[in-house]
């Protein structure tokens, strides 16, 4: 498979820089990142309109199995390179209903996939093997095992795998984290990650096929089941589709927000290369909060509201010996405030600084230097998901070894979600 050469690549984005070039303006094909879009929903159109602006970089191809959403796609991309062409038209984006017919083009040298969370491992996997590099949207995986084929995976062909958690690159989290890894609230006690509960069995009612949709492989390794428009809005702009409430196809909110507020936690607590080694259901598991996750170094990780009694939290609140600090979306504060006023120093540790969670990914392609968010980041971070919805669905303790990748004298119940079945020939590939 062809890949973007280095020198050129970084050559041409220099140029294009200074002469502030645009759309179909670039240098030779070769010096761009050329890319493949599967799944084009509400995530990936919001991702395609980003990339469509960078001047080093080419969509070249779109897949969905909804009509609707593939000719969206495809309407948007020449549209944007007809705009500086002097005959206003541009027929360059292929638009197909089968992923497997992008990671087949050897012109294509990377992919963005924002599926339903059912469908990431098995493309993601394909793409690393066909020699893509790979941006998937969160939660990466629907299970452990997805998690830790998708790290060997990356690691086996050197690719460069961005996961889409984006909250690592904004600064309130990073100055957050840089404030409690340097000891900024003393002696970290626990930490605390505010997101709503798993997912259940899909219940919904069957519907009469909708023409425009291929149903079949919407579902691909998911069950069997009767189509539903509350699984696949046809919309082309829907925005979280109840399909996230289903334990088919997503861990509900656990995985979904928990994807960024879990995350958030692990690089907080260090353990990006780790994990919690024992998982504490609470009594009463049909509240979907309370479990904990408690951490090699004695640490618990609580997946609930309230860091004191009667005192809420929105996000992640990290709570220390000398203070706390509490982050989410375009908000972070302390107790006291002074706390996230203070500035780092020439001996302080400082963490990886994103220049965006999109461009770090093309950076890292060019430079071949693992990203922010990089496949192991990501696949810790959905299997803490997944951990604690297996506690909520058990009521079982859990114990777990992080570096092995295994569960600690389980039962049969806590094992069996260690992975699921795959219907017909949607499997896994071999790694």
């Amino acid at each position: 498979m062809t890949r973007p050469n280095r020198r050129r690549f970084m050559a041409a984005s220099a140029a294009l820089a200074a002469t502030g070039l645009s759309g179909r303006a670039f240098q030779a094909p070769s010096d761009r990142l050329r890319l493949g879009f599967i799944g084009v929903g509400k995530m990936n159109s919001g991702h395609l309109g980003h990339f469509l602006g960078q001047k080093d970089c080419q969509v070249l191809a779109v897949c969905d199995v909804d009509t609707t959403r593939r000719e969206n796609a495809k309407k948007t991309v020449e549209k944007r390179y007809a705009e500086p062409t002097k005959s206003g038209q541009y027929k360059g984006c292929q638009a197909v209903v089968d992923y497997r017919e992008i990671l087949s083009r050897p012109d294509i040298d990377a992919v963005v996939i924002a599926t339903p969370d059912h469908w990431h491992a098995i493309p993601a996997i394909e793409a690393i093997q066909a020699g893509k590099d790979v941006y998937c949207e969160k939660p990466l995986t629907l299970t452990i095992h997805e998690a830790k084929l998708l790290i060997d995976a990356t690691r086996k062909h050197n690719r460069i795998f961005q996961v889409g958690s984006q909250q690592r690159s904004s600064k309130e989290f990073l100055h957050a984290v840089e404030l409690v890894r340097n000891g900024r609230i003393g002696k970290l006690k626990e930490v605390y990650a505010n997101v709503a509960g798993p997912s259940k069995p899909c219940d919904l009612p069957e519907e009469k096929d909708e023409p425009g949709l291929d149903w079949d492989r919407w579902l691909g390794p998911a069950p069997k089941r009767p189509y539903s428009s509350v699984l696949s809005p046809r919309g082309v702009h829907n925005h979280f589709p109840s399909w996230r409430n289903y334990r088919e196809y997503s861990g509900g909110m656990m995985t979904d927000w928990g994807a960024h507020h879990f995350d958030i936690a692990q690089w907080g607590l260090g353990m990006d290369e780790s994990g919690p080694v024992e998982i504490i259901p609470p009594a009463d598991v049909s509240k979907g909060k309370g479990v904990r996750f408690v951490y090699s170094n004695g640490v618990p990780l609580i997946h609930g509201d309230e860091y004191e009694p009667g005192k809420k939290v929105n996000g992640v609140a990290f709570i220390g010996t000398e203070g706390k600090i509490f982050v989410n979306r375009g908000f972070i504060a302390s107790e006291p405030d002074g706390i996230v006023k203070m500035t780092l120093g020439d001996g302080d540790k400082r963490l990886y600084n994103s220049p965006g969670h999109q461009r770090d990914w093309i950076n890292c392609i060019r430079d071949r230097k693992r990203p922010i968010c990089d496949v192991e980041v990501g696949a810790r971070s959905v299997t803490v998901c997944h951990l604690g919805n297996i506690a909520y669905w058990t009521g079982e303790k859990i114990k777990w070894d992080p570096q092995g990748w295994k569960f600690v004298g389980a039962s049969k119940a806590v094992e069996g979600w260690y992975d699921r079945e795959r219907r017909g020939n949607w499997q896994l590939p071999k790694v």
